[in-house]
């Protein structure tokens, strides 16, 4: 009978360790998925950045490209309203001839009637100059003189040294066209004279 013990307890101790040998740690070749599975994960993680930096790179190149072309057409929108102005500029001298007409037809007109009508002329005609690329110049009083946009028509004297060559009054408007002075606008033109001592 206890031979039959010990033959059980030995082949119970041998199950043991049968069962201790099998829960053994997992071989390095069943790691190796789950290494490669990480390596994978990281390389992806690095792509995405550097498909994310190249696409913010894209945006800013779109942009200063999309500022550039806006640049280009208002330089070119603004070229062909000069050359227009210089193919036009005899249509462009004698509008400006009617709108100066309306103008005085406007300020001596004998009923309300006509000078409504006649102001509304002119401010056609100034809409038909503009359109064609040329400006009214229309100096606005205690504005500093400009030789090259004005005509001293008349000099008046003031005792104000701020007011040294300052415009007065204007008398007529003038006319620009593109860079160009057409015709300078007529002008009062203050001049500083001290006044004279006791």
């Amino acid at each position: 009978m206890s031979g039959e013990i010990a033959i059980t307890e030995q082949r119970d101790a041998q199950a043991i360790s049968a069962g201790a040998a099998g829960s053994t740690p997992a071989s390095p070749s069943a790691a190796a998925p789950v290494a490669r599975a990480g390596a994978e994960s990281a390389g992806a993680a690095r792509s995405l950045a550097t498909l994310t930096e190249r696409i913010d790179d894209l945006t800013r190149i779109v942009a200063r490209q999309a500022a550039t072309i806006e640049r280009l057409a208002d330089e070119a929108k603004a070229r062909d309203r000069r050359s227009r102005a210089g193919a036009d500029l005899p249509l462009v001298v004698d509008l400006f001839a009617l709108y100066g007409d309306a103008v005085a037809c406007a300020q001596t007109a004998a009923s309300d009637d006509d000078r409504a009508a006649f102001t509304a002329l002119a401010v056609r005609l100034e809409r038909l100059l503009t359109g064609r690329g040329a400006a009214l110049v229309r100096p606005a009083p205690d504005s500093v003189f400009d030789s090259r946009t004005m005509e001293a028509t008349d000099v008046v004297d003031t005792d104000d040294p701020d007011a040294d060559r300052t415009v007065a009054t204007l008398l007529a408007p003038g006319l620009q066209a593109g860079d160009r002075s057409v015709r300078p606008a007529s002008v009062v033109v203050r001049r500083h004279r001290p006044a004279p001592e006791r």
